[in-house]
């Protein structure tokens, strides 16, 4: 047994020997239907795409969100064979921030797939340099999204937004990228809050969810080591990356904030992690006990 496994072994042991004063409602509905972004494991996926899905579940995982959306069909199997929901998936962004034509035929067609799937969202997962340089570049991305958002509507899915930290960093005059999409999203299109990098990106995650009421339709709940300087728009080591409960973002205020908010779904993320399934298992004990 590594270290690892055997502070997640003592984890369990403590948690059944002496139950935990919830703050949140039994019932609470983010612990019920906790989901995991299955980034966290796509080198596990890789390999055994049917056994890691089965241990998503087995974790106590209710449901998944894909990554590479419309490109998932051995994930899309192995969550039906696991019992997974599959309510939303990460999808390919150029489809709808640098489309090849103006009907946005690209995105058309993973919606008509996602319908076939059953999904209810889809996120715009990331920005490629050139799509983010200027305020204009994120005034660009705006336009497309709030044309794509209105598309998803009819189709009965809601479109959002993901960030990172790059959004954060002030740009001409101060104004940040999310700043931009604040102003200019329209009510169509929501955001997808990753709380991890609003974190880094020197923002509260509690109070941005609560200015943002009524547009955030996901949050992604991942931790952060501390001790790091922030905010911090290049890149950050890979060991800042921490199991939910195991850093300095306090959850328990997250998720009483994201139902006032309206949040539809909270998905476990870890980006990078020595262990990635024993991450999981950690990450969803701590969160079951609040």
């Amino acid at each position: 047994m590594n270290r690892r496994e055997f502070l997640y072994t003592a984890l369990l042991t403590a948690l059944a020997a002496k139950p935990l004063a919830r703050a949140l409602e039994p019932d609470n509905a983010y612990r019920r239907n906790l989901g995991l972004q299955l980034y966290t494991l796509r080198n596990e996926l890789a390999k055994d795409t049917p056994g890691t899905m089965k241990a998503v579940a087995a974790a106590g995982y209710q449901q998944a969100e894909m990554f590479g959306f419309p490109n998932c069909d051995p994930v899309i199997a192995a969550a039906r064979e696991s019992g997974l929901a599959l309510n939303s998936s990460h999808f390919e962004w150029d489809s709808v921030v640098n489309p090849t034509d103006s009907n946005y035929s690209d995105f058309r067609r993973i919606l008509e797939k996602a319908n076939r799937v059953g999904l209810t969202h889809l996120v715009i997962p990331y920005l490629a340099e050139q799509n983010r340089r200027t305020l204009d570049d994120y005034r660009q991305v705006a336009a497309h999204a709030n044309r794509a958002a209105a598309l998803a509507k009819q189709a009965g899915i809601q479109l959002s937004y993901h960030n990172h930290a790059f959004e954060f960093e002030p740009k001409e005059g101060g104004t940040t990228g999310f700043d931009i999409f604040k102003a200019e999203f329209s009510p169509e299109m929501q955001f997808e809050l990753d709380v991890f990098w609003v974190k880094v990106g020197g923002v509260e995650p509690v109070e941005l969810v609560r200015r943002l009421s009524g547009r955030v339709a996901q949050l992604h709940l991942k931790d952060l080591k501390a001790g790091l300087s922030l905010p911090a728009f290049g890149s950050i080591p890979q060991e800042a990356f921490k199991e939910v409960g195991n850093g300095i973002i306090p959850m328990e205020p997250l998720l009483v904030a994201a139902k006032a908010a309206g949040v539809k779904h909270c998905h476990v993320e870890q980006d990078h992690s020595p262990d990635p399934l024993a991450s999981i298992r950690q990450s969803v004990v701590y969160l079951k006990s609040l």
